[in-house]
């Protein structure tokens, strides 16, 4: 009896068969006997037998996700699955069922030979296993760029090491927490593995100039978590009663949650829709913009698209596989036949597709109905369990009074007036978190831990009281932009800056950055600019008023909330005792991912009232939680508190047996096990600093909020929610600002700061000089390369409206932007375009090259052309 019923999985792409099915089955066959890979025992064990070739059926598999390739790419295919397939069972049956982790290790290394990225292969094959890798990668990668055969090497090196960590989970008795278990099945899964070799079947390689973007990683990310989510539900059985394996999705939502296997089913189910939502949203809305935005050429376009829909029918036909083969809790699976199950000829796409969007429909539906503002109230909260003591800087007090001289230098406390005042500055307190997170930095260092976080907490609050609507997107654009210009890498020019946030971080740049090497001085610029990058992520999502998918959101959380940066700032201190490949191992990322969301979620429950009910705001995890349980948020508070503790736990399990395994694994020396030793210290008083300064501040409590936010339509006696077709999410903050009267704006006094020139006061001169400066005039045209920047009340327009809100004489509404840019704004929002005005483009004839669609067409795509609500202005202002 099979331990759960399977659910109702959401099934949008039809599945279907690649002609060449009987060639690839006779030619895996015997490319599998030729490397002794079925009827050979291997130290004694018997890996595969013939029938147990046939059963599986993997030319089934590569035939379903494979469907257009020729007859010829389609036996390379499978031989890979093959191979892939047999790995999996060989390393179970000689480690996992043995337990012998330094034999696994060793076994692993040797795979390492058998996949030079340059130059052939010098070593002789000794088990099934490496003959087999060693034949298919010769065969496999003189056709690929030098750019594809490392991404291929690293994803391949992923799924084969982190089968160790799988044996070690096994050999403890451990069942990971759920975040925990989606990074590292991502890796040991194998579908990033696979999302490679689709590029590969297609023919198309991802331009490299995109390839480690954000949206490509989304894309890869989330065909991952869905190929392992499935491949979870349909293995229960095989992996957890049979194999005793601890490493299933079912699993570890039934130990996390505390629930029967059917809910727990039903639940990663869930996920995996949520994951597939996030697929399709990303591919419809990011990929545009993405294309311009790197000047992909059409070729370019078209290789991506075809990417894209190589991992669709991989997502069909895997699911196909799935419940044909023996190898899966399926009812005994169904003969290998070669033809699909249910209704066949013409239209029987439509008979799968549109009972699964029904299906899923309220699950879709709801990450875009959240109303803002509503009365949450003072939701109980967990109390975060911290085994780390609380310790404190001495020279607190100082920096608390250095720090505001330094907000008002820079212009951060009143240049915008009812943004940050001194008084606010002074309840945030934030050098009582720097003082927490270290503790034992001079006076100088705290005061520039102080501003460092004063920077960003303001960058936060700022960016959505600025851009708070789709027509402010080329404006946040430009701004995040010119951040990169004000930190120069060795000596190059900057330009004047023209707001507080410029001012302050060119100021902490110099003071920050100088003594760095150039190699250090690139990697902290980088933790900057992906943490102003997730600003706009969050005013994207705002935009659409879309509450994030859960994991997508934790991966972001940790960008959002300046994780990385802390932890560049960590890491360039150590040095050079440890080398660059130990920080991307699997024990110090998984300690600091571990570290990383404590802290974000603490964040969180302390947050979520004033985010959700002050704020209208989306990005909360127990937000996040409660859509995706459709659940109440008591409930949702509680399994947020859960997931920090299992987060904590794993944390402290990293500490004390992942290091020194690390330190063996690597044969580190004293210096270097004593810099890890002490990171790990760095980040106990990183997260117990981060708790203490929720704890301690005056930014949270019921009664500052209603202090700090009086006018807010979520205060006790405001007029209540507003309907989610009015500006919501992270942005609306503006509408607690009332605009002064016209005055002028006065320059606060403040000691001197040499190396900060003080700029203009006015919004509208900020963000005037800055669409000066990235070439966007009055008329919304590009200076520089004549093609519309944005409409013809663009960037300038929209910079009164913030004037407005500043004090400061404006011009006109702002409308949208004339075309989708940047990630996730442009076809869920936008009217169809008049191109009639906009510059005549090359032919399909014209050029010599194949024309690429505008947008997107086919089903699920409509929401794309449909124009949103008019908006209307009663509530700006608290008017």
């Amino acid at each position: 009896m099979q331990p759960f019923q399977l659910p109702e999985f959401y099934m949008p792409y039809p599945a279907r068969l690649n002609p060449n099915l009987e060639t690839a089955r006779a030619h895996s066959k015997a490319w599998a006997r030729s490397m002794e890979m079925i009827d050979v025992p291997q130290q004694g064990t018997m890996i595969w037998t013939e029938a147990d070739l046939d059963a599986h059926d993997y030319a089934l598999l590569c035939a379903y996700t494979h469907p257009d390739c020729d007859a010829t790419e389609l036996d390379l295919i499978t031989d890979w699955y093959v191979w892939v397939f047999y790995f999996d069972d060989h390393f179970l049956e000689l480690f996992k069922r043995t337990r012998d982790i330094p034999g696994a290790r060793a076994y692993l290394d040797r795979l390492r030979l058998f996949m030079p990225v340059t130059g052939p292969i010098t070593e002789t094959p000794t088990n099934p296993v490496e003959a087999g890798l060693a034949d298919l990668w010769q065969r496999t990668t003189p056709s690929m760029s030098g750019d594809w055969r490392r991404r291929f090497v690293e994803s391949t090196k992923n799924l084969l090491d982190e089968s160790l960590w799988e044996l070690a989970n096994i050999d403890a008795g451990r069942v990971s927490n759920p975040l925990e278990y989606i990074e590292m099945r991502r890796k040991v899964g194998g579908a990033p593995w696979s999302a490679n070799l689709v590029e590969h079947a297609v023919g198309a390689e991802v331009p490299a100039v995109i390839a480690e973007s954000r949206p490509m990683h989304v894309l890869r990310d989330t065909f991952s978590d869905a190929v392992h989510l499935r491949n979870d539900l349909f293995s229960y059985e095989r992996e957890v009663l049979d194999e005793g394996e601890l490493s299933n999705g079912v699993l570890v939502f039934e130990k996390f949650l505390d629930i029967d296997t059917q809910s727990a089913a039903e639940s990663v189910n869930d996920l995996l829709t949520s994951r597939l939502h996030q697929f399709e949203h990303t591919t419809l809305t990011a990929l545009p913009p993405l294309f311009d935005e790197h000047g992909v050429d059409p070729v370019g376009r078209l290789g991506v698209l075809a990417y894209v829909k190589g991992l669709q029918d991989w997502q069909s036909g895997g699911h196909e596989w799935h419940m044909r083969s023996s190898r899966y809790m399926n009812g005994g699976g169904a003969p290998g036949t070669g033809t699909l199950g249910g209704p066949t000829g013409l239209g029987t796409s439509a008979a799968r597709i549109i009972p699964s969007l029904l299906a899923t429909h309220e699950q879709r539906s709801r990450s875009f109905t959240h109303v803002p503002f509503a009365q949450v109230g003072d939701v109980s909260r967990p109390n975060p369990r911290m085994p780390f003591p609380i310790r404190s800087n001495p020279h607190l007090e100082q920096a608390r009074e250095n720090v505001i001289s330094w907000g008002h230098a820079v212009g951060i406390i009143d240049e915008v007036p009812g943004l940050w005042d001194e008084e606010r500055f002074r309840d945030y307190d934030l050098p009582l978190c720097a003082a927490g997170i270290h503790p034992d930095a001079s006076a100088d260092a705290l005061d520039i831990s102080s501003a460092w976080l004063a920077w960003g907490t303001y960058g936060d609050d700022y960016y959505p009281v600025f851009f708070r609507t789709a027509a402010s997107y080329p404006a946040a654009k430009a701004q995040t932009e010119r951040f990169s210009q004000l930190m120069p890498l060795d000596g190059e020019p900057t330009p004047e800056p023209v707001n507080a946030l410029e001012r302050g971080l060119l100021d902490l740049w110099q003071r920050t950055a100088g003594p760095m090497t150039l190699e250090a001085r690139a990697q902290f610029r980088h933790a900057i600019e992906i943490m102003a990058d997730s600003w706009v992520w969050e005013l994207v999502n705002a935009y659409q008023n879309r509450i994030p998918d859960p994991v997508d959101y934790i991966e972001m959380r940790r960008r959002t909330f300046g994780s990385e940066l802390t932890m560049s700032l960590s890491r360039i201190g150590h040095g050079r005792t440890v080398p660059p490949e130990v920080y991307r191992s699997r024990p110090v990322l998984a300690m600091e991912n571990s570290a990383m969301d404590y802290a974000c979620m603490i964040n969180d429950i302390f947050s979520y009232q004033k985010e959700i009910q002050f704020e209208g705001e989306i990005h909360n995890l127990v937000l996040v939680v409660q859509n995706f349980f459709d659940t109440d948020a008591k409930t949702a508070m509680r399994i947020v508190g859960d997931l920090m503790d299992s987060r904590m736990r794993e944390f402290e399990h990293v500490v004390a047996t992942g290091l020194p395994a690390l330190f063996a694994d690597f044969d580190l020396g004293e210096d270097a096990q004593q810099t890890l030793l002490g990171y790990a210290e760095e980040l106990r008083n990183w997260i117990s600093g981060i708790l203490a300064w929720h704890e301690g501040c005056r930014r949270y409590s019921e009664a500052d909020l209603i202090r700090h936010f009086p006018e807010s339509p979520g205060a006790p006696g405001a007029a209540g929610p507003v309907s989610p077709h009015l500006p919501s999410g992270l942005g609306t903050a503006a509408f607690r600002i009332s605009p002064p009267a016209a005055r002028p704006v006065e320059s606060a006094p403040e000691p001197a700061l040499a190396t900060v020139p003080r700029g203009l006061p006015g919004a509208a001169s900020q963000l005037g000089r800055v669409s000066e400066a990235v070439g966007v005039d009055a008329s919304g045209q590009s200076a520089v390369t004549g093609t519309p920047g944005v409409a013809p009340t663009g960037v300038v327009s929209e910079v009164g409206r913030h004037a407005e809100v500043a004090g400061v004489d404006g011009s006109g509404p702002a409308a949208l932007p004339h075309q989708p840019s940047g990630l996730g704004t442009a076809a869920a929002r936008l009217k169809p375009v008049d191109e009639s005005s906009a510059p005549s483009r090359p032919s399909a004839v014209d050029s010599g090259k194949p024309s690429i669609p505008r947008g997107f067409s086919g089903l699920g795509t409509a929401a794309a052309r449909v124009t949103p609500p008019t908006r209307t202005a009663e509530v700006v202002a608290g008017h």
